[in-house]
Order: structure tokens, then sequence, then C-alpha cells
């Protein structure tokens, strides 16, 4: 499967979800779609994103805009992390690691000392029309939701 490139229509992939779902990125067409790629649930960084996501589902939602996370773990984790903050959207279990691969999310980190492969916490906007519009690489979690929402604001 290639990558994604801005521009172009992003293949179509389905994952498993919270909710006991599966969610399937062409049934979203009509709608764009804010995907954030995260490293691990309950994690530090990890909780502060998917709370900025959460302060300002509303504002994505009156833009036509449906937000989804993805991460390596899985759906009984997603639940429980999602049932503590209380997070409105979707989280999806990646744990074949088929849409990390799609957006070229997994990289060589340090941890510790030691290099293990690990999700590049990223953030896709793809439009209504299911082409991908913008990308955001290596993300800082402090003031990114409001970017990726400027950004949706100027679809």
């Amino acid at each position: 499967m290639s990558k994604v490139q801005i521009g172009r229509v992003v293949p179509n992939f389905r994952l498993p979800a919270t909710g006991d779902k599966h969610v399937e990125l062409r049934s979203l067409r009509g709608s764009n779609v804010v995907i954030y790629f995260y490293p691990k649930d309950s994690t530090p960084g990890c909780t502060n994103e998917g709370c900025d996501f959460k302060a300002n589902n509303l504002k994505f939602r009156r833009r036509n805009t449906v937000v989804l996370g993805i991460s390596r773990d899985s759906i009984a984790s997603h639940e429980k992390f999602r049932a503590k903050y209380g997070f409105p959207f979707d989280l999806l279990s990646d744990a074949d690691e088929e849409a990390c691969r799609l957006f070229d999310v997994i990289k060589e980190k340090n941890m510790y000392g030691r290099k293990v492969m690990g999700i590049e916490r990223s953030t896709f906007l793809i439009d209504e029309k299911g082409k991908l519009r913008h990308e955001w690489r290596k993300v800082k979690v402090k003031g990114h939701v409001e970017e990726v929402l400027a950004a949706v604001a100027g679809l």
C-alpha cells in the first residue's frame, strides 16, 4: 500500500473502534476527518492531546469534522482511556499497524537509551472528498489542536 500524499485521496482502511464497532474511512466521505496518531493510552502527552481535542470537539463538529484518535493499543485499553476522560470521539486500534504504515507514522525513537519503533505523534486533515489537505508530524501538544482547528476553518 502506498503512503498518503497531500492533495491525493487517502486509501480506504477499516479499523476496530471504541463502542464495539469498526470505522471505515470511506464511510466518512461528506465530512472532514481529523486523524491524530498518538503513542500510548493514558500517558501524559496523549492524555493532554485527547483532552484538547475533547475541549474543541463541538467546534470541529460545527465545521462538519469528525475527530478520530489512533494508536496501537487494544480496544479494551481504548475503552478505559476514553471512559476515564470522557472523549466524545472514537479511538481506533491499529494493532497490525495498517493505518500507521499508510500514514508513515512508525518511527525509530529513543526510549531510556534504547532504540524502539513507535508512533510519532502526527495529525492529518482529510477533506469531505477524501483528499489529504494537511499533515502535522512530530507534533508538540501545546497549541496543536488550535492549529488543526484553524486549518479546518480554512477549508
